[in-house]
């Protein structure tokens, strides 16, 4: 066989890949509220309810959880998805952040 011209292209296989890293697209990302001085646990309750969806009795745990371990995951999702519900969140008044699950 002839080498290659410039012009042409030598064919390739399909290998193995070289590592058996697993690559991930989107990482499911959570939504935190965390505890603070200035709303009331029924007003919690009511933004989890009016902005999830929740029935009154996760809501009440959701926000019991916060009032007494500081915390509660609250939503979980795409990274778009974590954003908006922080927005939305501070917008009511809430201390939420996001992170990576």
């Amino acid at each position: 066989m002839a080498a290659p011209t410039p012009t042409e292209v030598e064919p390739t296989t399909a290998g193995q890949p070289e590592s058996d890293e697993v690559v991930q697209l989107d990482t499911p990302w959570i939504t935190l509220v965390w505890n603070d001085p200035v709303n009331l646990m029924s007003y919690v309750s009511y933004v989890f309810r009016n902005y999830f969806g929740y029935p009154k009795s996760k809501a009440d745990k959701l926000m019991l959880q916060v009032h007494h371990e500081g915390k509660a995951v609250v939503s979980n999702g795409t990274r778009e998805k974590a954003e908006h519900d922080v927005a939305r969140l501070h917008a009511a008044g809430l201390w939420a952040t996001m992170q990576q699950d």
